[in-house]
């Protein structure tokens, strides 16, 4: 049977795939979600953040370098001794984001009920040796200080800022997707943290070699406990708006770190427009 991926073909009988970032759209605007799943209008691309993508992989490296055998120092100073990476066969694939629904091996479930395929791609998996549960691990990297250099006082990394709240339905999602797969998976979900320091750092040029610079972070471990249970209602919602919707909804508005940009900014470029209009 052909994939069924891209624009929503109602024809098409296969599972429809959708990423957690496009469920997140649909989350966040769904005037958005039906531009793009529609009509494939996908909104203005920006740079990708390749300095926090170095961090991911920084990160997975360690967790390689003990895979399936101990833990690492910064799980230990938490008291998460007990937690070691996991290992598996089809690991790499479960980390790949573009590729998430080629077959059973990568990361993906479908959601019968809406026949929806759920996937993307995770940054990591521990295995709980005391409950033989495993864990969704997710890495994160942030600056804090350097939005007011200048007055920055070192304080804890958290999850509690209101843009970060997609964060927390990332993992709700993948761990539903890893349950699904048939893993006896944890509530429980951890975000490594690493943020880049300045405030009593000297410089970045410190290495004997000139040509070499370093940057300093912290590193933090952020238990979360996922809530799984939005998940099934929120696909069948999305089916059948797929199935239903026949014209562009409203664009969410913008209150504060929620709703449409984009719609904000098409709606005040429309009345700018219009005014110039008016005025000729």
């Amino acid at each position: 049977m052909p994939r069924h991926r891209g624009a929503f073909d109602r024809a098409n009988s296969a599972p429809y795939e959708l990423s957690r970032s496009r469920v997140e759209n649909f989350i966040k605007c769904k005037a958005c979600f039906w531009l793009e799943q529609i009509h494939r209008v996908r909104p203005p691309e920006i740079p990708s953040f390749t300095i926090n993508t170095t961090t991911d992989i920084l990160l997975k490296r360690d967790a390689d370098s003990v895979r399936g055998k101990s833990s690492l120092p910064l799980w230990q100073k938490y008291g998460l001794d007990h937690m070691i990476p996991f290992e598996h066969e089809n690991l790499e694939k479960w980390t790949n984001s573009m590729h998430y629904g080629t077959n059973d091996s990568y990361f993906n479930a479908i959601h019968e009920a809406s026949n929806i395929k759920l996937g993307g791609g995770l940054d990591d998996v521990f295995l709980n040796q005391k409950t033989k549960q495993i864990h969704i691990v997710d890495y994160k990297s942030t600056a804090q200080g350097t939005r007011s250099p200048l007055k920055y006082e070192p304080r804890p990394v958290s999850l509690d800022e209101p843009w970060k709240a997609s964060y927390k339905r990332q993992m709700d999602m993948y761990v539903w997707v890893a349950r699904m797969k048939g893993f006896d998976v944890s509530d429980i979900g951890y975000f490594v943290y690493v943020d880049a320091q300045h405030k009593d750092v000297c410089g970045m040029l410190i290495d004997s070699d000139p040509a070499r610079a370093w940057m300093e972070f912290s590193a933090a471990i952020i238990p979360y406990q996922a809530n799984t249970s939005w998940i099934g209602p929120t696909l069948l919602d999305i089916r059948s708006f797929l199935e239903n919707q026949s014209s562009c909804p409203e664009h969410t508005p913008k209150d504060g770190y929620t709703g449409c940009d984009l719609g904000r900014y098409a709606k005040e470029m429309m009345e700018a427009v219009s005014q110039t209009t008016e005025v000729n």
